[in-house]
């Protein structure tokens, strides 16, 4: 999985692409959440729009970096679901956990 982001009226925008699987070779959810958080930024959205594949332990860092981010004082949101990850979550109801967004602008606003 690859990743880029930048910064949209204070809240960082960080397009992922790629897999989020177990053994991927790329970086991972668990490094780019926690370098986003000790640079200071607390509002995060995730453009999931170039997410190719994901699967239980990317769900499960999906889940773990949200956390992190909410018992630190920040917020961490979902922009662009991919039909794939949009049916994973609303299966295993996580859907509820998330605020899931299909706008930018309207996400950016949210926060």
């Amino acid at each position: 999985m690859k990743a880029t982001s930048r910064n949209v009226g204070g809240v960082e925008v960080i397009k992922l692409d790629g897999k989020i699987t177990i053994g991927a070779r790329d970086q991972q959810l668990g490094e780019i959440i926690p370098n986003a958080r000790s640079q200071g930024k607390s509002k995060l959205l995730l453009d999931m729009s170039g997410v190719t594949t994901i699967d239980s332990s990317g769900i499960g860092e999906l889940v773990g970096s949200y956390t992190t981010v909410t018992n630190r004082g920040g917020k961490l949101k979902l922009l662009h679901l991919p039909a794939k990850l949009n049916e994973l979550l609303h299966v295993t109801q996580l859907i509820t956990v998330f605020e899931v967004y299909e706008n930018e602008q309207e996400a950016i606003k949210s926060f």
